[in-house]
C-alpha cells in the first residue's frame, strides 16, 4: 500500500497551502476543526491546490453532513472527520459523504468540484477519501469495526486527543500499545492508517510499523519553531 506524505495547514493561508503543493507533498490537511481557516475562506485554500498533484483532505469541526457535503462540493478529494469512537459514528460519517445509493449526500453538478457545470462526471460519481480519526479509549476498543465500515479509507490516530484521553480515563493500556492495535485493526481490513508527526527522525520507524498516511508537522509548528530558532540565534550576537 502507498504511503503518503502529507502535512496539516493551519494558518489559514492559501499561499502556504500553494506553497504545500509545489514543494509536492501528497497530501495537505486543511484544518477547520483547531486551525485559523474560516469555512467561507475554504474555497480559496482548494483554489490555490488547482493544478497541482496534492490531494486536499479537509478536516472538519465535526461530522454535520451540510458541512461535509459543502467541503466536497467546493473541491475537496477526501474529509477527515475527528473524534470517531463508534460503528455507527463512522456509518454516518460515510452516509454524509456518498452519494445514493451508499450514502445521502444530496447531488448537484453546478457545484465547484464538477466546474460549476463544465467537468460534468462521466459514469461513476466519484468516491470520497474519508479518514476517521481515533482519538479516544473507545475509539481503540472498536477500530477495528470502524476500520471495516465500507467507505472508511483509513484510520487516523489524534496523538495529543488519545494521549490525554488514556490518562483522563485513567486507561491501562498505553500509548504505544493503543497505537499497535489501531495500526493491526486497520491492517485486518485491509484500510491505510495514518498519524501525524512532529519529529522527522519518527518517519521510518512508524513507516515500518504500517502507517501509510503520515502528515509530517503543521505550518504553524514550523513556522513557530523557525521564529524561535532564528531570535534566539539573532539574540546570542
Amino acid at each position: 500500500m502507498k504511503t503518503h506524505i502529507g502535512t496539516f495547514l493551519s494558518i489559514g493561508s492559501s499561499a502556504v497551502t500553494e506553497l504545500a503543493a509545489e514543494c509536492g507533498f501528497d497530501w495537505v490537511l486543511i484544518d477547520l476543526e483547531h486551525g485559523c481557516e474560516s469555512e467561507a475562506a475554504l474555497p480559496d485554500q482548494l483554489r490555490a491546490l488547482r493544478g497541482s498533484d496534492t490531494l486536499a483532505i479537509v478536516r472538519v469541526s465535526a461530522p454535520h453532513p451540510d458541512l461535509i457535503a459543502r467541503v466536497l462540493d467546493w473541491g475537496a478529494q477526501g474529509i477527515m472527520v475527528p473524534h470517531v469512537n463508534t460503528v455507527a459514528e463512522a456509518r454516518h460519517c460515510v452516509d454524509a459523504a456518498y452519494y445514493p445509493p451508499q450514502g445521502h449526500r444530496g447531488v448537484s453538478r453546478t457545484v465547484r468540484a464538477y466546474g460549476y457545470g463544465m467537468r460534468l462526471p462521466d459514469g461513476a460519481m466519484p468516491k470520497p477519501i474519508i479518514l476517521a480519526q481515533i482519538e479516544t479509549a473507545d475509539a481503540v476498543a472498536n477500530a477495528g469495526q470502524i476500520a471495516a465500515v465500507e467507505g472508511i479509507d483509513a484510520l487516523f490516530i489524534g496523538p495529543a486527543d488519545l494521549s490525554f484521553d488514556l490518562k483522563a480515563q485513567q486507561s491501562p493500556r498505553s500509548y504505544d500499545d493503543c497505537v499497535s492495535s489501531i495500526v493491526n485493526a486497520a491492517k485486518d481490513q485491509g484500510k491505510g492508517c495514518g498519524i501525524l508527526v512532529r519529529h522527522a527522525d519518527d518517519k521510518e520507524k512508524l513507516k515500518a510499523l504500517g502507517f501509510t498516511w503520515i502528515a509530517m508537522d503543521s505550518d504553524l509548528s514550523l513556522v513557530r519553531e523557525g521564529f524561535k530558532r532564528n531570535l534566539a540565534t539573532a539574540r546570542a550576537w
